[in-house]
């Protein structure tokens, strides 16, 4: 004869599993279910790097100076470009570059301005007009994994506001 069998201990055992699934799905569907709003707003001034050029030209030459009217600690450089032969007297911290441009090595501090870069040059004896054209840039100071500035003149930052690679 077959013997009885007897539910009651596995029917036990199943309500105890399914009340313990039944607390751990609680706490996983509040972690899924919850949600935080927020309101106001911040506004963030982040500064810019801007520069000035001052030009005056007297007898001597034409003086140029670079002053950092901006928020940010920045290198600039400088580039004539002249219808005749120029000559240059820099002031303490300028040196040419191979590419043609003048660079103001020390870092240029926010609210300083570079020592006068002094561009001479020679009147034309048939007293023609000419143009003697000055370019600066700045570009931010960044650090290496050092912690030295240096200078990224590849760096471009577009007129619509937005950053690419220079050429």
């Amino acid at each position: 004869m077959r013997k009885k069998w007897n539910k009651k201990p596995v029917v036990l055992a199943a309500a105890a599993l399914a009340l313990t699934a039944s607390v751990s799905v609680g706490s996983a569907l509040a972690y899924f279910t919850t949600y935080s709003t927020a309101g106001g707003s911040v506004q963030m001034d982040m500064g810019f790097t801007r520069t000035e050029i001052d030009e005056t030209v007297d007898n001597e030459g034409k003086h140029v100076v670079i002053s950092n009217v901006g928020d940010y600690d920045c290198f600039v450089r400088v580039k004539v470009f002249a219808e005749l032969e120029v000559a240059y007297e820099p002031g303490d911290g300028w040196s040419q570059g191979e590419d043609g441009y003048w660079y103001y090595s020390p870092v240029l501090a926010a609210g300083e301005s570079t020592p006068e870069l002094l561009i001479t040059y020679e009147f034309p004896e048939d007293g023609e007009e000419f143009n003697i054209i000055v370019v600066q840039e700045c570009t931010p100071v960044i650090y290496d994994e050092s912690g030295n500035p240096m200078a990224d003149w590849t760096h471009v930052v577009a007129s619509d506001g937005t950053e690419q690679e220079g050429e």
